[in-house]
This record gives structure tokens, sequence and C-alpha cells, in this order.
């Protein structure tokens, strides 16, 4: 099953960069779970709750395309990022439970809906398989008004964004290299594909496993009248919501959030 993405040419995956959690006490008898960060994020912004779910089983938290320490390209759109990860998975002996976020979580759904033989179970935390309205240009200008070469530090940049909400400066902020005087994202990718981004192509096909829609309960991101397509995609879908949490559920409510996926990911598969 392909994707009809309106690329005429198939991606060629990238070589992510990958923390890996889950020492000698992990089982190896449970499947390795794949981490996918959200937009301006990186395998960082998972390391709480990946340490902890690595106690028991492998985790593996790639830096996505164009983000962190992975390689830059001038594509960014869900089906070459669902290549990386293929190409991840495949190369790790596959297949994997997927676990997405965001931007991440478009790309684990591209991911299942067109190599469903790499994926066993999904969860999906607050977004939905369509087109949002609206975009985060507004982030890319304000991470464009930091000049890396010249800023001292964090508070000095932070300042230099000039962005009113002081919780997503914090969070963009992250993805600044004072040392190596850069940003760890390509800004200038992610502007040029920001309507990819923002929008989710039309797939063919299902995934017929385990799915796990993921919210923030004060979140917008996932709305009732998403569920149809939802469940036209992924007929097995089972949605919940994490109370107190916005659309970065993860780092509103970790503990609650990791909880969720452990309880998705270790209940016995359907009869």
């Amino acid at each position: 099953m392909a994707p009809r993405s309106g690329a005429a040419d198939a991606p060629t995956a990238l070589a992510l960069r990958v923390l890996r959690h889950g020492g000698t006490a992990a089982d190896p008898l449970r499947p390795p779970l794949l981490i996918v960060h959200g937009l301006f994020g990186s395998a960082r912004n998972w390391g709480s709750i990946a340490r902890h779910l690595g106690q028991d089983r492998p985790v593996l938290v790639p830096d996505l395309r164009n983000h962190g320490e992975s390689p830059r390209d001038p594509r960014h759109d869900y089906p070459a990022l669902a290549a990386d990860l293929a190409a991840l998975i495949e190369a790790e002996g596959g297949p994997m439970d997927v676990a997405g976020h965001s931007m991440g979580g478009k790309a684990a759904m591209t991911l299942a809906l067109t190599r469903p033989d790499l994926v066993r179970r999904l969860v999906v935390l607050d977004i939905a398989p369509v087109a949002y309205p609206r975009d985060r240009m507004a982030e890319i200008e304000a991470m464009r008004r930091v000049d890396p070469g010249q800023v001292a530090s964090r508070v000095e940049a932070q300042a230099a964004m000039g962005l009113d909400d002081p919780a997503t400066a914090a969070f963009l902020i992250q993805s600044l290299d004072l040392k190596g005087r850069r940003w760890r994202l390509d800004l200038d990718a992610l502007a040029g594909n920001m309507q990819a981004i923002m929008g989710f192509p039309a797939m063919q096909g299902q995934f017929g496993g385990p799915s796990l829609f993921l919210s923030g309960e004060d979140s917008d991101y996932v709305q009732p009248e998403h569920r149809a397509t939802i469940r036209r995609l992924f007929p097995a879908a089972r949605f919940a919501r994490i109370r107190g949490a916005g659309h970065w559920l993860h780092a509103d409510r970790p503990r609650e959030t990791e909880a969720a996926l452990r309880a998705f990911l270790d209940a016995p598969d359907p009869a």
C-alpha cells in the first residue's frame, strides 16, 4: 500500500540519530518501542518517559530529519518521515510498537498505513490524520530573529524571539546550541514544507492493529468530528484523554502519559 501524497518520486530514507534506553534489565521478549517527537522537538524531549519505559523494554527515540542531530534534507513531508522510520525499524530487525506526538504522530500514522508489517501497536498523541488550518510560521520567524552567533545566553535568545507565550519560547530555546552557535533545526526546510507538515497525505488502506489516540484534555487538536476519519483508517482505534494536559501532554502530565502508554502497550493482544 502506498501513499498518494502528490510526490512524484519515492523518498530517500535518511539515517537518523537515535537515543537508546533499556539496559540489561529490559525484557528482550517485549517488542521495542519507537517514540517519535513532534515539530521543533528532539529525542531529548522524551528523555524521562523513555528512561522509565526503558526499564522493562528497549526504547528508541530518534531525532527526525531536519531536527536535532539528524541529517538535513530539503524534503520534509510524511512519506519521507515514514521512510526514515521504516529504514530504522528494518535495520533493528522490526517490527516495533510506535508512539508519535503531533508531527511525529502523523509520521507514525503514515508509517502504519504504508508499512503495517513494521508496526505492532500504534499510539498517536494529540493529533489526527487531517489537515490543520493553522501553521507554525510564527515560531520559525521568532527563531530567525535570534542570531546564534551573537547571543550569549538562553535568556538573551528568549528575549530576542519576542514571543508572548513563555512556555513556547522555553520549548523552542531547547533547540538552540549555544556552544555550537546554531539552531538544531533546519528552519528553511521546515518553513518550505509547512503546508505539508500541517496537512496529511491522502492514504489508501487501513492499519488494523491496536491503536490508541491519546489526547490532552485541554487541547483542541483532536475534535469529535475527526473520529470518523480516524476509524476509517484505524478501525481498531481507542480514544483516551489525559486530564489537565494540553497539546504537549508528555510535558504537562509526564507520569500520567507514561502510565497510559504502559497500560496500552502491555495489554493482551486482541483475540
